[in-house]
C-alpha cells in the first residue's frame, strides 16, 4: 500500500517555442524544472517501490501541464496551481516576474494528510529525487 506522497513544486517548466520570462535564468532557483521532473521520472519505480507516489505541481496551466507529460513522458501527474489556492493554503513561499507568481521550488512529504518533511531550498534540481529515496529508505514508514 502507498502510504507517501512526494509533491514536488516547481516554478514553470519550458515549453518548445515558448520564450521563458525576461530576466528568468537570474533567478535563483528558477531553472532546472525540467531536469527535475525527469529525474522524478527516472526513479519512479524506485519511489512507489518505497511506498510513495509521487505528483509535481506548478502555476502553471492544466493544459500545459499535460503538454509536459507527455512531451517528457512521466509516468505521474503534474498538476496546476494556476490560482495559488495550494500554494497560499499551505503558505508556500512564492516570487513574481513579469507580474506573474510562481511557487519556488520545494518538495513535500506528506503521510495520512500530514506534511512530514520538507526540502527546502532544493539544489540542485536534478538530484531532489535522490535526496527523496535516500529519506524514503531512511524514514519512511
Amino acid at each position: 500500500m502507498l502510504a507517501n506522497l512526494v509533491i514536488y513544486c516547481y516554478p514553470m517548466m519550458g515549453q518548445p517555442d515558448i520564450l521563458l520570462p525576461n530576466g528568468w535564468n537570474q533567478i535563483p532557483g528558477a531553472r532546472g524544472c525540467t531536469p527535475q521532473s525527469c529525474a522524478f521520472r527516472d526513479h519512479y519505480q524506485e519511489i512507489t517501490d518505497l511506498g510513495a507516489r509521487v505528483f509535481g505541481i506548478s502555476t502553471q496551466s492544466s493544459e500545459s501541464q499535460k503538454e509536459a507529460v507527455k512531451r517528457l513522458h512521466l509516468p505521474f501527474e503534474l498538476l496546476s496551481d494556476q490560482d495559488l489556492s495550494f500554494a497560499r493554503a499551505l503558505d508556500l513561499p512564492i516570487f513574481e516576474i513579469e507580474e506573474n507568481q510562481f511557487i519556488k521550488r520545494l518538495t513535500l512529504i506528506t503521510n495520512a494528510g500530514k506534511i512530514i518533511k520538507v526540502f527546502y531550498p532544493v539544489f540542485p534540481p536534478d538530484r531532489n529525487a535522490d535526496e527523496v529515496i535516500d529519506w524514503l529508505q531512511n524514514n519512511g514508514s
